[in-house]
């Protein structure tokens, strides 16, 4: 999919990794992970073993990518130190040091982080101190941006087909035009309000449900696309009109705001669907997590 559409850029998360650590043509990549968790092995207990081999699948599906793209890879930081502020900074320095063995440099690998309040400030020690650019996953609530726009992460992927997910499953309305829909709205707000006050954290809308998504937010800075959706694209001759502009999004009414950890937890806390879609998105890459681990064992 990687030759034929062209990206820039290139994303994995768990549940990606599960899907292609199973296909045979990836086998080679699985026993290259496995034997390096062996050898690192002897005298550390088997579940050392396996967190070593995941570390190194993911860096070597990474290193794949790269060889297929001008520019950078996501590689995601397990969900489950979600909420373990050093635990990820260490993990994200780890997996910098597994691309650095293989010949890659940090300026082409953006760590993904869940955007709860310990990955948002573990984002912040990795930028300052480390040099380390981190992507922001997980990002449903208007204060998971501004968190991030404070914290001087280098992007951010606010979730629009997530989002529409949760109102069509919680609401009365099923269907939305694409300038309607929530998840769309979201990511319009929160690049506005990075433009307005001259943030220079990326904006890369994720998670789409369809192309109407896509083209409603054309003009966001970066966006990122299934296969699937990039071939429905592909089929299209339209003129596109950027959505989005930085001249527009200076005009906008937006109120500047900082929030500390206490305010933070308020704000995201008053976002139902915020709260319910990170929690949920924890646990489901958590659980993908496990299941690669299992298939590693």
């Amino acid at each position: 999919a990687i030759d034929e559409y062209k990206p820039l850029d290139a994303t994995t998360n768990p549940s990606l990794i599960l899907a292609a650590a199973q296909m045979p043509a990836y086998q080679e990549l699985v026993d290259d992970a496995v034997a390096y968790g062996k050898k690192l092995g002897g005298q550390v207990k088997k579940e050392e073993q396996i967190k070593n081999a995941c570390d190194k699948l993911f860096v070597l599906f990474g290193a794949e990518i790269l060889k297929r793209i001008p520019g950078r890879v996501s590689t995601e930081v397990d969900a489950r130190l979600s909420f373990d502020k050093e635990g990820m900074i260490q993990r994200a320095r780890r997996l910098i040091d597994l691309y650095k063995e293989a010949g890659i440099g940090k300026d082409r690998i953006l760590i993904k982080l869940s955007s709860t309040w310990e990955g948002i400030q573990a984002g912040k020690v990795l930028e300052a101190e480390y040099g380390i650019h981190c992507n922001m996953t997980l990002l449903f609530s208007f204060a998971q941006a501004v968190a991030c726009a404070e914290a001087g992460v280098t992007l951010i992927s606010p979730f629009v087909g997530r989002i529409l997910d949760w109102y069509v499953a919680n609401g009365d309305k099923k269907t939305y035009e694409p300038s309607e829909d929530p998840g769309v709205k979201s990511v319009t707000k929160i690049y506005n309000y990075y433009k307005k006050f001259g943030y220079k954290t990326i904006v890369m809308g994720a998670s789409f449900r369809n192309t109407g998504e896509i083209k409603a937010l054309t003009g966001c800075d970066y966006l990122t696309i299934s296969p699937k959706l990039l071939a429905e694209l592909s089929k299209e001759y339209v003129k596109l009109t950027p959505t989005l502009s930085i001249k527009e999004a200076q005009a906008c009414a937006l109120e500047k705001i900082h929030l500390d950890e206490k305010a933070f937890r308020w704000h995201h806390n008053e976002d139902q669907m915020a709260v319910e879609k990170l929690s949920d998105g924890i646990r489901k890459f958590a659980a993908d997590a496990i299941k690669l681990e299992r298939m590693l064992k």
